[in-house]
């Protein structure tokens, strides 16, 4: 057989065993026998092979009647490709016809057979093609787009500029996510990252292409090591990997559209590269056998030891993503050891049984070790695939010792073990359970509680009478509870609380501390009436001595158990059971459900000894917690569905690159060969020249802006000022602060009162009474405790002031400040207080008050009265149901305050309420968008998807960016998953089309604002206004219920 007649046989092999790796995961059927007899049936065709496995008349075999020899057979390679969906344009088989079965059949074997022929690509990469073809779409699309894009590009690029020594991300060219998930977790292996860098094509491939494989993958591995040399040295943020899917999308022809699956691409990236280092290795053998250094990296072979039938069979095995179950699981050490063995092992150790089962022994691990975890089943019921949201840990540090061949006497022996354990375990839990859930009825209790109530009970004062009488007699005379039956409200309220209040009372409000107090001569405890001193003795005596029996045997379980499972965490951690350490290197994310979701990464940084979230275009600084919250499971729909581990002792793998003449560690440049240096160069002057451009711009619009100043500022000012319109606000306060009306008119009566009650006339004397006067009356506000309605603080600075603690010296100033105001009053007293203010402030010297911080304090208190009105404003929006209209509103007062509540607790609002409304907000928007959506008229289905875009998606990250509001991240939870419940539901194919390309976006787990608009501009509001608004709002909010979210 010739080396390519060999080649073929293993990729018919590998793409076979692909093909049923992807029936057990769609159909959710995993008798190996029957998904074999489907993929016969339909010769290959995944389409036909669903169609037939999930048809309502499906004669399924029973369980009994599987065989687990097929799995065995030589050269079956074991790989995993899950997640592929079947086309939708396929001909009904569900129905009885048999001549449309047929002719299905052979439409679908002419067509796949003449696509073979034509272009040697499967159905399975013409799959990957839909993807890719669609993604490169949405990116050319996302060009003409009017409206923000949650990926598009800042139009400042030194938002774009990469920070020193921080990993470069990938952009999300239209749902890729997927892509730069699996591309940085690569990148990030130092020796992978060398062999693609390195990688120089074959001298024939350059010359001309001998078959379509070297056509697709010599253009690809281009890209590849372009796209590797910008993440190494770009002066970017982040790169656009476009030109590599470009070259994907390139190499086959489709024109469908779904979001790919992780597992699957990485599969087929593999299958790329290892063809490409193949052709290469061919090359420059010398006469031995070609190392393809692909394979070595990733691939790894176990042995496969089991019974058919009586008859026993051994088959080594090759493996590159190792497939592992999730449900039913809690770690991964479980999932393992339920993948390694396969039915009844017990034959496996007999002569003669006709049971059938296996095991698998790893001979040769590979140094980087990749599980997929199978998080997708098919529910029959719905026809569609559902996610498995459990929780599943797994270990920073896995040994994989119990799992090698050399190790499976060993390792049968202590599993013999753990087994004989875990069925003493159960009996000794059930015995358990027995004492913690005692009795026959409903409801159970520890029994240990059960004597202690029973000795209480016995010990109990007794009582002669009946308990009805005894709180009859202890009703008051005037009372009426003596005579009326007990209702519920009285013997909530105890004996002394009256049936029918007086007119005159107040309403009752109920206060369990005072009012449900048990009068002294009632018992606490219902009690035995009748029991002799002798009964009590004996009774006691038994009680006590059971209950210490039943604590001890209690406890004395529980250590039992504790001791089990221990020794159980313990079996492997011997020495001989800890020589195969494979470290954690980069984790697999997917947030959503089974049609869609939002993939990222957690990848290891074995410099820094730091874990690293790669999110697309955002790389962020993580933690193992992190990492545990959204991996594990269980989490926000969010769980790991890849786990790339290494081997911890091969360093090469993750080890630096040395000069060979000086010996020091070479980074950045100088570890890319010199046609990819000249490339990334290249790639930086553009950059470069795009900085200098833009600096050009903003100086060139400076200078307008400069000119334009000293234009006005030429011009002659008039002689007299026109009468204004409006009272100035202080929001927009010049120099020297302007006074509202109202301040003005207590100014003035402050004056007016210093006069009364000063010996002394003069202005001096006066202007000092005065300020006492009006410090004492702010003072005096600041101090008290007013209904929510009325804020002080917005009716004067120093109120303000005064609450967060400013200096004496600004709030002195600011007095000062009010009564040298130049519009005081025409009064030739005020003005000459007037004066006497204005010389004070002259005469301050610029030591006694610092004016920067002088002025830092006033502008804070603008930007409270601006957070107030962003506040009201948004809620009156919110009352009258302008969700659209209030949400912007509401996160710039959320935003603000939040950075005023940072610098003390009296500079803003408060923070919970404005929280709640602001998430109820996000709520109504994303309610009012789905109701959209879900009418069906393309009109109002964009006019949701519009809103969803433009305001509720880019706004999202500030729910999730602190973690700590539980109701934030549950909002945010059920506005994903009302529109993922759409997934499952029939509807037309532009509207499918739609809701593919907008859940990416909703499901973007990135806290990185992307995409947001400028606050709103706001209307001038006297300080009447403002204090008056504020108090009709808060008014109206106290009457609204409470929404219990």
């Amino acid at each position: 057989m010739t080396v390519e007649q060999n080649v073929l046989q293993q990729n018919s092999q590998k793409h076979q065993q692909t093909s049923l790796n992807q029936l057990r995961e769609i159909t959710g059927i995993n008798d190996l026998q029957v998904l074999q007899q489907a993929l016969k049936d339909s010769n290959g065709n995944l389409e036909l092979a669903v169609a037939f496995l999930t048809a309502k008349n499906a004669k399924l075999p029973q369980p009994e009647e599987a065989t687990y020899y097929q799995t065995a057979l030589p050269n079956n390679d074991r790989y995993i490709s899950v997640g592929s969906q079947a086309d939708t344009n396929v001909i009904d088989l569900t129905g009885d016809d048999k001549d449309d079965l047929q002719r299905a059949i052979a439409l679908s074997l002419e067509e796949s057979n003449r696509t073979f022929r034509e272009t040697g690509i499967t159905d399975e990469e013409q799959a990957i093609s839909r993807v890719l073809e669609a993604s490169i779409a949405e990116n050319k699309a996302s060009l003409k787009r009017t409206h923000t894009e949650v990926w598009s590009d800042s139009p400042n690029p030194y938002d774009r500029k990469r920070q020193e020594n921080c990993p470069v991300g990938l952009k999300n060219v239209g749902n890729t996510c997927w892509f730069s998930a699996v591309i940085q977790s690569l990148f990030n292996l130092l020796e992978f990252r060398r062999l693609v860098l390195n990688f120089i094509p074959p001298v024939t491939a350059q010359d001309v292409p001998r078959n379509q494989k070297e056509h697709r993958n010599m253009p690809f591995m281009r890209e590849l090591r372009y796209l590797f040399s910008l993440l190494v040295s770009s002066k970017r943020k982040y790169v656009d990997p476009s030109r590599a899917v470009e070259i994907l999308k390139d190499a086959f022809k489709s024109n469908d559209s779904q979001q790919q699956d992780v597992s699957e691409f990485t599969h087929k990236l593999l299958d790329w590269l290892e063809d490409a280092f193949q052709n290469k290795a061919e090359e420059e053998r010398d006469g031995e056998k070609p190392k393809n250094p692909m394979v070595e990296l990733f691939y790894g072979r176990f042995l496969a030891v089991g019974v058919h039938e009586g008859k026993k069979f051994e088959n080594t095995e090759m493996f590159g993503q190792y497939p592992l179950q999730v449900n039913g699981f809690k770690d991964l050490h479980e999932c393992l050891e339920a993948a390694m063995i396969e039915g009844e092992i017990e034959s496996l150790h007999s002569e003669n049984s006709g049971k059938s089962g296996q095991e698998h022994w790893f001979t040769e691990l590979p140094p980087v070790l990749t599980f997929e975890l199978s998080r997708f089943e098919f529910n029959q019921a719905l026809g569609r695939p559902e996610k498995i949201h459990n929780k599943l840990e797994f270990p920073a540090c896995l040994y994989m010792d119990r799992y090698m061949h050399k190790n499976r006497e060993i390792t049968r022996l202590k599993r013999d073990e753990i087994k004989r354990l875990k069925e003493h375990l159960t009996v000794l839990q059930q015995r358990l359970e027995r004492y913690l859930s005692y009795g026959s009825g409903p409801k159970r209790f520890p029994l240990a509680d059960v004597l202690q109530y029973a000795l209480e009970f016995a010990s109990s004062k007794p009582v002669c009478t009946s308990p009805v009488d005894d709180i009859d007699a202890s009703a008051p005379p005037s009372g009426s509870a003596g005579t009326q039956p007990m209702s519920s409200s009285t013997e909530s309220q105890g004996p002394s609380s009256s049936a029918e209040p007086q007119p005159s009372q107040r309403s009752v409000i109920h206060k369990p501390f005072t009012q449900s107090r048990i009068p002294p001569d009632l018992p606490m405890h219902p009690a035995p009436r009748h029991i002799t001193d002798e009964e009590l003795s004996v009774l006691e005596g038994c009680l006590h001595r059971w209950r210490t029996e039943v604590e001890t045997d209690t406890r004395d379980l529980q250590d039992s158990i504790g001791r089990i499972h221990r020794t159980i965490e313990l079996m492997y951690s011997d020495k001989l059971m800890t020589q195969v350490p494979y470290r954690l290197h980069a984790v697999l994310v997917h947030e959503g459900q089974a049609n869609a979701g939002h993939y990222w990464a957690y990848i290891f940084d074995h410099h820094e000894k730091r874990w690293m979230k790669y999110n697309d275009i955002s790389v962020t600084k993580s933690s193992w917690e992190e990492l545990e919250r959204d991996s594990f499971g269980g989490y926000r729909n969010a769980s790991a569905y890849c786990l790339m581990y290494i081997n911890d002792g091969e360093k090469h793998l993750i080890q630096e690159e040395y000069d060979k003449e000086t010996g020091q560690v070479l980074t950045g440049m100088d570890t890319l060969p010199h046609d990819l240096r000249e490339y990334v160069k290249d790639d930086n002057r553009h950059f470069e020249k795009e900085l200098e451009e833009w600096d050009k711009e903003q100086l060139r619009k400076a200078e307008q802006e400069k000119m334009l100043i000293s234009q006005k500022t030429l011009k002659p000012a008039p002689s007299a000022a026109p009468a204004a319109l409006k009272e100035p606000e202080y929001m927009e306060q010049p120099t020297r602060p302007e006074l509202s009306s109202e301040i003005k008119e207590e100014t003035a009566s402050a004056i007016t009162r210093a006069v009364t009650d000063s010996e002394d006339k003069g202005p001096e004397a006066v202007l000092r009474t005065a300020i006492k006067t009006e410090y004492a009356r702010l003072l005096k506000l600041a101090q008290e405790d007013p209904p929510p309605e009325i804020d002080y603080r917005l009716q004067h600075a120093i109120v303000y002031f005064i609450q967060s603690q400013a200096p004496k010296k600004i709030i002195e100033r600011t007095l000062l400040e009010q009564f040298a105001d130049r519009n005081l009053s025409f009064d030739e007293r005020c003005h000459n207080i007037m004066k006497v203010a204005q010389a004070k402030l002259e005469m301050i010297k610029p030591d006694e008050v610092n004016m920067e911080e002088y002025k830092r304090w006033h502008k804070d208190y603008r930007t409270f009265r601006e957070t107030t009105m962003y506040i009201l404003i948004g809620l009156e929006l919110f009352q009258n149901k302008s969700y659209a209209e209030a949400l912007l509103y509401l996160i710039y007062g959320y935003q603000y305050n939040k950075e005023l509540l940072s610098k003390g607790v009296y500079r803003g609002h408060d923070e919970d309420l404005i929280s709640h409304y602001r998430r109820e907000c996000f709520l109504k928007n994303n309610d009012q968008a789905a109701l959209l959506f879900e009418s069906g008229e393309m009109e109002k289905v964009n006019n949701g998807l519009t809103l969803m875009n433009e305001l509720v998606v880019p706004c999202l990250p500030l729910l999730l960016i602190d973690e700590t509001d539980e109701k934030d991240i549950v909002a945010v939870e059920d506005m994903r998953n009302r529109w993922c419940s759409y997934l499952g539901q029939e509807m037309e194919p532009n509207l499918q089309e739609k809701l593919t390309d907008f859940l990416p976006k909703l499901l973007d787990c990135s806290t990185e604002i992307k995409g947001f608009n400028d606050p709103p501009k706001l209307l001038a509001f006297s300080t009447h206004e403002l204090c008056e608004r504020f108090a009709r709002i808060m008014l109206s909010l106290s009457r609204t219920p409470a929404d219990g979210r």
